[in-house]
This record gives C-alpha cells, sequence and structure tokens, in this order.
C-alpha cells in the first residue's frame, strides 16, 4: 500500500495564470466570479473548495490556458519516468488487494503514459481527477505485450469472455506469465475496443480482422503495477484538476475516435476475409 498525499498546486496555478495575463488579484476576481478574499487566501495557504477550482480552471481553459497538458511535458522533461492515472472519485491511498479482477490484465493498478489518455477514462464522471506519478522499474519482472494475439487472448481472459477457452494450453501460459509478473506494460484497450474482442472470441469476426480494427486506437501504452513491490516504485507527483470545458472537449474526441474504429472495423472485414477464427487459433 502507498499513500496519495498530493493535491491541487493551485497556489501556483494562480500566480501563474496572474503573471501569464499580466493582471492583478482584483482583475483575476471580476474574470472568474471569485471573491478577492479567496483568491488571496489560495495564495498564502495553496488550499480551496472544489466550487472555486472549476471557476478557475474553467476560466484558464477557456482562455487557452492547457495548464495540464503543459505540466506534463514540464515533468518529462525534468524526468522521463512520468505516469498517469485517471480517478473517478480521488485517491487516498493505493493498495493492490482492493483492486478489482477483471480488469484488461487482473488486479493492479493501472496507469497510462500520458495526461491525456488518463483524463479519457474519467472524463465523463463530474468528481474525477488526473494523478500524476514518478516511478522506476528498477529490480522489477516485466512482462511487455504489443497489439497482437497473446495481447487480445489475456484482456479476454481477464474480462471473462474466453468461456471453454480459458482452459487453453496457450492461454494459461500467457497468464502464468502475468501472474508471475510486478508489471505489465501494454496498448491501452478501452471498452470500444473490447466490444471488437468480443467479436473475435465468440466467432463473429476473424484474429486477423479484430487486431488490425484494434491497431486503429493509437491509445498507447498503461503500466500495471501488479505486486506491492512494484507499488513501493510509484512516488505521487499532483493531483490534477479537470474542468467542466476540458472533460467535453476530451468526450468530443473520444466520439470522433469512436467513429474512427467503426470505419476500421468495417473496411477490415472486407480486406481479410480468410483469417483464422477463435477456434481454429485454439484447436
Amino acid at each position: 500500500m502507498i499513500k496519495v498525499n498530493c493535491d491541487y498546486k493551485i497556489k501556483e496555478d494562480v500566480q501563474f495564470i496572474l503573471e501569464a495575463e499580466k493582471i492583478t488579484v482584483a482583475e483575476l476576481s471580476e474574470r472568474t466570479k471569485i471573491s478577492r478574499t479567496t483568491l488571496e487566501e489560495i495564495e498564502e495557504k495553496g488550499v480551496t473548495t472544489e466550487s472555486v477550482c472549476e471557476k478557475l480552471y474553467s476560466y484558464a481553459y477557456e482562455e487557452n490556458y492547457r495548464i495540464n497538458s503543459v505540466k506534463e511535458e514540464f515533468m518529462k522533461e525534468k524526468s522521463k519516468n512520468v505516469l498517469f492515472h485517471g480517478s473517478k472519485a480521488g485517491l487516498s491511498e493505493i493498495t493492490i488487494s482492493g483492486a478489482r479482477a477483471n480488469c484488461d490484465f487482473g488486479k493492479g493498478f493501472y496507469l497510462g503514459e500520458t495526461y491525456a489518455q488518463a483524463l479519457a477514462f474519467v472524463c465523463e464522471n463530474e468528481k474525477s481527477s488526473v494523478y500524476s506519478f514518478a516511478y522506476s522499474l528498477e529490480d522489477l519482472k516485466i512482462k511487455r505485450f504489443d497489439c497482437s494475439m497473446e495481447w487480445m487472448m489475456a484482456i479476454c481472459y481477464h474480462r471473462g469472455t474466453l468461456g471453454a477457452y480459458s482452459k487453453n494450453a496457450m492461454v494459461r501460459s500467457i497468464v502464468d506469465e502475468i501472474e508471475a509478473s510486478d508489471v505489465i506494460i501494454a496498448p491501452i484497450a478501452d471498452n470500444k475496443m473490447f466490444y471488437i474482442m468480443t467479436q473475435f472470441t465468440d466467432g463473429e469476426i476473424n484474429a486477423d480482422v479484430a487486431l488490425h480494427s484494434l491497431s486503429a486506437s493509437r491509445l498507447g501504452l498503461q503500466y500495471i503495477f501488479r505486486t506491492d513491490k512494484a507499488l513501493e516504485k510509484l512516488t505521487p507527483i499532483e493531483k490534477h484538476y479537470l474542468c467542466i470545458p476540458e472533460r467535453e472537449d476530451c468526450k468530443k474526441l473520444l466520439n470522433e475516435r469512436s467513429y474512427e474504429i467503426d470505419t476500421k472495423l468495417k473496411l477490415a472485414k472486407r480486406e481479410f476475409r480468410t483469417g483464422l477464427y477463435i477456434e481454429e487459433l485454439l484447436k
């Protein structure tokens, strides 16, 4: 278990907005509808309420300041070892035992390599936020996947859609490797992608159609820290506030991406008619 004791860096963000806009606290108060007293308390103590955060960060976002994305760039300039986790209701601590078992690779703490990835998984939740973490992989046993049959089988197994095929020797070999690892590094699979995988496990499409359709997603990599030893390699950096305008923009991008995957699936069905089906691969 690790404690997550970071919060919004709103004090620094207020100072940044004041400097960037070349305005006074009184002028920022007028523009954001946040009282001058509240802004001065933020400058002094660095703490405030969620409603004040919404006013401040919505103002900054609508003025085209992409604070969270730029912070990601700075973090990675200082240290390449930065990952992001989207939380629907906030984090106080992280444990492996408390994780859900039916995620892509079973129980573990899931992170993405970019801020945008983490945002995409929680943008529809009003109380959501994104956390950044520094990490190390030193002395950890790592299993890596690419967009392959092995990767697809692993996800379908853990999400419970393989049925009788879950006892297949090839599937069990993949699962054994996962269970022996501290960290899994693999392409991200969201619910849209999992729908395609389910079509494959149901025998509706062949493996070539599934994999070529999934390759259209380009969501990047996810890192799953599966053991207490792995969790000890994580250090919380910052909690990032997700204002309403930013979450709404993210939803629009996800809708556009959904259309792209649908198109890729239809084209793949035309192009790859002779690929192998699940019953042929897992005899």
